[in-house]
């Protein structure tokens, strides 16, 4: 591939462990935003797609609890991820993330350039993450804080059998998508 001349679109990935299970008391309110809260991403200028429920659920779900909350989404660019996620609902509730979720103590989130029409699966998204564990940002996984731009001159592949960035025993919870 040539690289630059070729479209290229924002993909992102990130979970959280919930401190409680969904069907608790003090997680009604978060569960209850959570379908409009993702109904307003897939409305919002920039937005292309996300991963449905149903292929979180039997990736990140293979029994147990549903404690960890997923999200693998794809973006138009940076700015339009940073947008929905940093202003409006979304930031309202973001900002209310110690009461649903444990904090982490490693990266949770991270983004990177795919071809334009790629929808990235669960394995590509995990590897990404574990990459930004390891190396830090760099074109092939990186932040909001230091985000690279689409002609960054981007790997195509990862190295081959990364490590799981976590998994569910670790994590103490399984999955579930979230905004």
């Amino acid at each position: 591939m040539t690289g630059q001349s070729q479209k290229r679109e924002l993909a992102q990935f990130n979970f959280g462990v919930m401190r409680i299970p969904e069907d608790h008391p003090e997680a009604r309110e978060f569960v209850e935003v959570l379908d409009p809260i993702n109904a307003l991403a897939a409305r919002s200028p920039g937005f292309v797609w996300q991963l449905p429920d149903d292929e979180c659920a039997a990736y990140f779900m293979p029994g147990g609890a549903p404690l960890m909350m997923v999200n693998l989404s794809v973006w138009e660019s940076v700015e339009s991820l940073r947008a929905y996620t940093l202003e409006g609902p979304h930031l309202d509730f973001l900002k209310r993330r110690r009461e649903w979720f444990v904090r982490q103590s490693r990266p949770h989130f991270c983004m990177w350039w795919v071809e334009a029409g790629h929808r990235p699966g669960p394995d590509e998204a995990r590897a990404r993450l574990e990459h930004l564990r390891l190396h830090g940002p760099t074109p092939t996984a990186f932040t909001f804080a230091r985000a690279y731009p689409e002609n960054a001159g981007l790997p195509d592949t990862l190295p081959e059998r990364p490590r799981c960035p976590f998994n569910p025993q670790e994590q103490e919870g399984t999955a579930r998508r979230t905004g």
